[in-house]
């Protein structure tokens, strides 16, 4: 006879092992399966941001970050190095140390929780048996629950033409692991993966090309924002080929030939190594067997209601796999609701309030529309801005590229939304997150007293702007 839970969660990503410990943490019998392992076979839970995703990629961020500030920026405060390097290895060991340290931490996090944890791949059955195949081999297995939780995230999308080999044309995962900057970089996309690594190679050496097919340059991000990230990119020697379509990629004597079509044909472009980075999608292979009765969309997600139940009651689903943006702090929202559901309580997920941060330099991050989408609903709507270049810490820490640009309800003075490139906008747009979601005006935080001198009194002058009130900068 099968083990019975209250609540199994196949997947162990920011979706699944949250939703799992909150499900133990308010009396739940819980189980989570992942089949995650790292390079030594063994369980490593987090999914793709812990492993090869969000995490891993902000420690090279942050390292080539300093290696860069140390040959181009630490002359203006007066410090001289000579013959700095920068050691490949010894940065990719760091970042795998980091991984190793938050994937222990949430193997740890699920034992004190009192999760069952089983190190393997799960196939929900129906009746909600889950099947369970153990990843350091054995013989399969099989839970019975009340309630089953999918959590199984994405993958990269692969394009025609363009096949991985792991070495010379990569995915993500290949590009956290290059053991040296290599000369040229091909990216495909210049999304967030694309720009992030893009970033993190270009400081440390490599010439790089960024092919993007669509026409415009982050064209999710308000167009504002994305004009002047596009000329700061520049500035930084990426090189940017935007309406580039990529119509195939060969790797012949340890070069990767790449031929693109653009506005003026085709053209050949050959590089070192080959990023294919544009864009994710649900993975869902061999999740579901066929009379598990759970649906997918057209798009391949797993079809679920705004409170993420499925078609088969008892059966939820959360995070990449599903409907919204494929973001980890919005997949871990919707485990913590979902758990809190079957536990009987209230929950619910905004996802009007969901922020979005590329970790470049500067960094970018917005929530709320943009005001080319307020436009095209016909909302009226007032527009307020500040450039870092007018902050006291901003020049005094050499931060001075970006702005804050505010957007409210021409009426009803409500925020509909806030974009900001620039230093720590990963951080500063949670103040602008916490105002929305409390339904907020630019007059509530054109009131707040905010400490001087901060980053953040950029957030204040936009507000103030919106009513020609900035006080830093002309009207």
């Amino acid at each position: 006879m099968a083990d019975k839970f209250d609540v199994i969660v196949i997947g162990g990503g920011p979706g699944g092992y949250v939703a799992a410990i909150r499900a133990a943490q308010l009396g739940l019998k819980t189980a989570c399966i992942d089949m995650y392992s790292d390079k030594d076979g063994k369980a490593s839970p987090g999914g793709t941001c812990l492993n090869v995703g969000c995490i891993p990629s902000k420690a090279l961020l942050d390292s080539s970050k300093h290696f860069h500030h140390l040959q181009h920026e630490f002359g203006d405060h007066g410090i001289s190095v000579k013959d700095a390097g920068i050691d490949v290895p010894t940065m990719i060991a760091r970042k795998n140390g980091v991984v190793k340290k938050l994937t222990g931490g949430v193997s740890q996090l699920l034992k004190g929780n009192k999760v069952t944890f089983h190190h393997g791949k799960g196939i929900l059955k129906a009746g909600k048996r889950v099947e369970v195949t153990p990843a350091e081999g054995g013989e399969t297995f099989s839970l019975d629950a009340d309630n089953v939780i999918l959590a199984s995230g994405s993958v990269p999308i692969q394009i025609p033409n363009v096949e991985f080999d792991g070495k010379f044309i990569v995915d993500n995962v290949g590009a956290l692991d290059f053991d040296q900057a290599p000369a040229t970089l091909g990216v495909i996309g210049a999304g967030v993966i694309g720009l992030e690594l893009g970033s993190v190679w270009n400081r440390l050496g490599s010439k790089v090309t960024l092919l993007e097919a669509l026409p415009d340059f982050l064209a999710l991000a308000d167009r504002d924002v994305s004009k002047l990230a596009a000329r700061e990119f520049k500035k930084q020697g990426l090189d940017i080929h935007l309406g580039s379509l990529v119509k195939s990629a060969r790797v012949k004597k340890d070069k990767v030939n790449v031929v693109v079509e653009g506005d003026k044909g085709e053209s050949t472009h050959t590089f070192d190594r080959l990023l294919v980075s544009v864009g994710r999608k649900p993975f869902t292979d061999g999740l579901l067997s066929e009379d598990s009765g759970v649906r997918l969309t057209d798009r391949g997600q797993i079809e679920v209601d705004d409170q993420s139940r499925t078609s088969v009651p008892g059966v939820w689903a959360v995070g990449d796999c599903v409907r919204g943006p494929m973001l980890a702090h919005k997949a871990s929202e919707e485990g913590i609701a979902v758990a809190e559901l079957i536990a009987g309580k209230p929950a619910h997920i905004h996802f009007d309030t969901v922020p979005w941060v590329v970790y470049t330099d500067p960094e970018i991050a917005w929530v709320g529309q943009t005001e080319q989408e307020l436009e095209s609903a016909g909302v009226t709507y007032r527009s307020g801005s500040f450039p870092f270049a007018a902050n006291g810490r901003a020049l005094a820490g050499g931060n001075s590229a970006g702005m804050v640009k505010i957007l409210a309800d021409s009426e009803t003075d409500e925020i509909l939304g806030v974009h900001i490139i620039g230093a720590n906008a990963s951080e500063l747009i949670s103040e602008c997150v916490v105002a929305m979601e409390f339904q907020g005006s630019s007059e509530d935080l054109a009131r707040i007293i905010h400490a001087h001198p901060t980053l953040s009194e950029a957030v204040h002058e936009a507000a103030l702007h919106l009513d020609g009130r900035a006080i830093h900068r002309g009207n």
